[in-house]
Protein backbone atom coordinates (compact mmCIF):
# COMPACT_ATOMS: atom_id res chain seq x y z
CA UNK A 1 0.00 0.00 0.00
CA UNK A 2 1.33 3.38 -1.02
CA UNK A 3 1.71 6.15 1.56
CA UNK A 4 -0.91 8.85 1.23
CA UNK A 5 0.21 11.84 -0.80
CA UNK A 6 -0.02 15.23 0.89
CA UNK A 7 -2.37 17.45 -1.06
CA UNK A 8 -2.98 21.08 -0.10
CA UNK A 9 -6.69 21.93 -0.05
CA UNK A 10 -6.28 24.49 -2.85
CA UNK A 11 -4.20 22.18 -5.08
CA UNK A 12 -5.06 22.11 -8.79
CA UNK A 13 -3.10 20.02 -11.32
CA UNK A 14 -0.86 22.22 -13.47
CA UNK A 15 0.60 21.72 -16.94
CA UNK A 16 4.09 22.65 -15.69
CA UNK A 17 4.43 19.59 -13.43
CA UNK A 18 5.09 15.98 -14.48
CA UNK A 19 1.93 14.44 -15.95
CA UNK A 20 0.08 12.11 -13.56
CA UNK A 21 2.57 12.55 -10.75
CA UNK A 22 1.54 11.40 -7.25
CA UNK A 23 -0.19 14.70 -6.46
CA UNK A 24 -2.22 14.69 -9.67
CA UNK A 25 -3.31 11.08 -9.31
CA UNK A 26 -4.28 11.70 -5.67
CA UNK A 27 -6.21 14.83 -6.71
CA UNK A 28 -8.21 12.85 -9.30
CA UNK A 29 -8.68 9.88 -6.95
CA UNK A 30 -10.21 12.17 -4.31
CA UNK A 31 -12.34 13.95 -6.90
CA UNK A 32 -13.69 10.62 -8.21
CA UNK A 33 -14.33 9.23 -4.71
CA UNK A 34 -16.21 12.40 -3.67
CA UNK A 35 -18.32 12.24 -6.85
CA UNK A 36 -19.10 8.56 -6.24
CA UNK A 37 -20.04 9.27 -2.62
CA UNK A 38 -22.44 12.05 -3.73
CA UNK A 39 -24.07 9.73 -6.28
CA UNK A 40 -24.49 6.95 -3.72
CA UNK A 41 -26.12 9.42 -1.30
CA UNK A 42 -28.50 10.59 -4.05
CA UNK A 43 -29.34 7.00 -4.95
CA UNK A 44 -30.15 6.17 -1.32
CA UNK A 45 -32.55 9.11 -1.07
CA UNK A 46 -34.15 8.12 -4.40
CA UNK A 47 -34.76 4.58 -3.12
CA UNK A 48 -36.29 5.92 0.09
CA UNK A 49 -38.53 8.24 -1.93
CA UNK A 50 -39.66 5.46 -4.24
CA UNK A 51 -40.37 3.08 -1.35
CA UNK A 52 -42.27 5.72 0.62
CA UNK A 53 -44.09 7.02 -2.43
CA UNK A 54 -46.29 4.01 -3.11
CA UNK A 55 -49.85 5.08 -2.46
CA UNK A 56 -53.28 4.74 -3.99
CA UNK A 57 -54.16 7.89 -5.93
CA UNK A 58 -57.78 7.89 -7.14
CA UNK A 59 -57.40 10.67 -9.73
CA UNK A 60 -56.18 9.20 -13.05
CA UNK A 61 -54.26 12.32 -14.08
CA UNK A 62 -52.51 12.55 -10.70
CA UNK A 63 -51.66 8.84 -10.81
CA UNK A 64 -50.24 9.20 -14.35
CA UNK A 65 -48.18 12.18 -13.24
CA UNK A 66 -46.82 10.24 -10.25
CA UNK A 67 -45.97 7.24 -12.47
CA UNK A 68 -44.14 9.55 -14.89
CA UNK A 69 -42.17 11.02 -11.99
CA UNK A 70 -41.26 7.53 -10.74
CA UNK A 71 -40.15 6.43 -14.23
CA UNK A 72 -37.96 9.54 -14.48
CA UNK A 73 -36.45 8.78 -11.05
CA UNK A 74 -35.68 5.22 -12.14
CA UNK A 75 -34.04 6.41 -15.38
CA UNK A 76 -31.97 8.91 -13.40
CA UNK A 77 -30.96 6.19 -10.97
CA UNK A 78 -29.94 3.92 -13.86
CA UNK A 79 -27.76 6.71 -15.29
CA UNK A 80 -26.21 7.18 -11.84
CA UNK A 81 -25.49 3.44 -11.63
CA UNK A 82 -23.72 3.58 -15.02
CA UNK A 83 -21.80 6.66 -13.92
CA UNK A 84 -20.67 4.93 -10.71
CA UNK A 85 -19.42 2.05 -12.87
CA UNK A 86 -17.39 4.52 -14.97
CA UNK A 87 -16.01 6.12 -11.80
CA UNK A 88 -14.97 2.69 -10.53
CA UNK A 89 -13.27 2.04 -13.86
CA UNK A 90 -11.38 5.37 -13.61
CA UNK A 91 -10.28 4.50 -10.06
CA UNK A 92 -9.01 1.13 -11.35
CA UNK A 93 -7.05 2.95 -14.08
CA UNK A 94 -5.48 5.15 -11.40
CA UNK A 95 -4.44 2.05 -9.44
CA UNK A 96 -3.01 0.47 -12.61
CA UNK A 97 -1.14 3.63 -13.65
CA UNK A 98 -3.20 4.05 -16.83
CA UNK A 99 -5.34 7.00 -15.74
CA UNK A 100 -5.11 10.18 -17.77
CA UNK A 101 -3.94 8.53 -20.98
CA UNK A 102 -6.13 8.25 -24.07
CA UNK A 103 -7.22 4.66 -24.69
CA UNK A 104 -7.22 5.30 -28.45
CA UNK A 105 -3.86 7.07 -28.88
CA UNK A 106 -1.98 6.51 -25.62
CA UNK A 107 -1.36 10.26 -25.45
CA UNK A 108 -2.04 12.24 -22.25
CA UNK A 109 -5.58 13.60 -21.89
CA UNK A 110 -5.51 17.32 -21.09
CA UNK A 111 -5.72 18.21 -17.41
CA UNK A 112 -8.56 20.64 -18.18
CA UNK A 113 -10.59 17.82 -19.75
CA UNK A 114 -9.87 15.47 -16.84
CA UNK A 115 -10.79 18.14 -14.32
CA UNK A 116 -14.10 18.76 -16.11
CA UNK A 117 -14.77 15.07 -16.85
CA UNK A 118 -12.61 12.88 -14.59
CA UNK A 119 -14.04 9.69 -16.13
CA UNK A 120 -12.77 10.61 -19.62
CA UNK A 121 -10.95 7.76 -21.37
CA UNK A 122 -10.07 9.61 -24.57
CA UNK A 123 -8.47 12.90 -25.48
CA UNK A 124 -10.88 15.48 -26.86
CA UNK A 125 -9.59 14.92 -30.41
CA UNK A 126 -9.95 11.13 -30.20
CA UNK A 127 -13.43 11.48 -28.66
CA UNK A 128 -14.54 13.81 -31.47
CA UNK A 129 -13.19 11.36 -34.10
CA UNK A 130 -15.00 8.51 -32.35
CA UNK A 131 -18.29 10.45 -32.29
CA UNK A 132 -17.97 11.43 -35.97
CA UNK A 133 -17.41 7.77 -36.93
CA UNK A 134 -20.37 6.72 -34.77
CA UNK A 135 -22.59 9.32 -36.45
CA UNK A 136 -21.57 8.15 -39.93
CA UNK A 137 -22.37 4.53 -39.06
CA UNK A 138 -25.74 5.49 -37.53
CA UNK A 139 -26.74 7.30 -40.72
CA UNK A 140 -26.23 4.13 -42.82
Amino acid sequence: MKAETFLPEDYRPAEDEPFMNDRQTEYFRRKLLAWKSDLIDETASTIEGLQGGTRNIPDVADRASEETDRALELRTRDRQRKLISKIDSALRRIDEGEYGYCEATGEPISLKRLDARPIATMSLEAQERHERREKVHRDD
